[in-house]
């Protein structure tokens, strides 16, 4: 694979929100469906795929940063020992590309070791002791017949354990990377519902970048932010594994009532007089009305709670209702206020 951040055309400091917006911009653009006429368009967005879900892991996008400087570090040291001329060379450094190395790291074609003949040289070795055991004792043929075959079998089990554990782990290794490349990346989403849907759990229409519409259910217990995963449900690309729809739902604050979690937050305005004396009053919420006590002397500053009055968990449990005071005006002067505030102000006068 090419240099992810080249792919997605974001600099190498992109933040996570930059390298989301700069793959739905590219998806959308070398998206086969859209470009029909290029024959390289499903291979194109599936590099596109590879790099984003590469530079969105911040643990793997580490990995990447530090082997490509590691990378590039040995490059320069191998330009420095051939500009030393061959004399210096000791051995020869294998000019490895960065590209190379993170490829060969990330075990997509992984080097095999240089093969020797240490196996084969122990298997001389014992060959070599057991003739002149066998010459030495010809009286005991059963001997001589069992120690070539558990001399080769002790050679084939030390030999075997570590390739065979090296070629599983490759093979595991590759399989991983397959499976991962051949599923199309997700496509994250943002969905905007009401409150009335969250507490109803309806399920809400949501069109898809590519024109599709799909109906995204509600789950038990939502609050702004919850993230809803849709099987199978993104981009279609031809010979590779549907991705999911990522959905993020964000509750609309803009009405009587605004979410902080599973508790509901509303304002109630209080007069003067209400918020010197105290007062009852009754307030509408989603699930019918409930009385507010208003504490004598209560400014724009005190939060009232009621329990249980706010959105229904998924465990069964309700979070609260906060009921925020604001402390206004009449519409109209009234002049006994303005008086007392002036006698209190300036003191009594005739």
């Amino acid at each position: 694979m090419r240099d992810p951040y080249a792919i997605l055309g974001v600099r190498r400091g992109a933040g996570q929100d930059e390298i989301k917006a700069a793959w739905r911009s590219v998806a959308k653009a070398i998206h086969p469906d859209h470009n029909q006429g290029d024959p390289l368009a499903t291979e194109r967005f599936a590099e596109a795929g590879r790099a984003y879900e590469l530079l969105r892991d911040p643990a793997r996008r580490s990995r990447y940063d530090h082997a490509r400087r590691e990378a590039e570090l040995r490059r320069m040291e191998a330009m420095k020992e051939k500009m030393r001329g061959p004399e210096a060379v000791e051995e020869p450094v294998g000019a490895e590309s960065a590209e190379e190395a993170v490829s060969r790291i990330f075990g997509v074609d992984p080097q095999p070791a240089p093969s020797g003949t240490r196996p084969r040289a122990s298997a001389q070795r014992p060959a070599e002791k057991a003739g002149p055991a066998a010459e030495a004792r010809p009286e005991s043929p059963v001997e001589t017949k069992q120690e070539p075959a558990r001399t080769d079998t002790t050679v084939r089990r030390l030999a075997a354990p570590g390739t065979e554990l090296v070629a599983a782990i490759v093979r595991r290794i590759r399989d991983r990377i397959i499976k991962t490349a051949e599923k199309v990346p997700d496509l994250a989403v943002d969905l905007p519902v009401s409150l009335d849907e969250v507490i109803s759990r309806g399920r809400v229409s949501l069109e898809l970048p590519d024109g599709e519409t799909v109906k995204v259910g509600v789950p038990p217990g939502a609050i702004d932010g919850q993230v809803v995963r849709l099987k199978e449900q993104g981009y279609r690309v031809a010979g590779m594994a549907r991705g999911d729809v990522v959905v993020t739902l964000r509750i609309r604050q803009d009405g009587a009532f605004r979410t902080r979690g599973l508790d509901l937050v509303t304002t109630l305005p209080v007069d003067l007089q209400d918020a010197v004396l105290g007062c009852e009053t009754e307030i509408e919420t989603p699930s019918g009305a409930v009385t507010v006590a208003v504490p004598a002397w209560s400014g724009s500053d005190r939060i009232i709670r009621i329990a249980g009055k706010g959105l229904k968990g998924a465990d069964g449990e309700s979070g609260d209702l906060l009921v925020e005071l604001r402390l206004v005006l009449h519409e109209k002067p009234d002049d006994k206020v303005t008086d007392l505030m002036r006698s209190q102000r300036d003191g009594l006068y005739l």
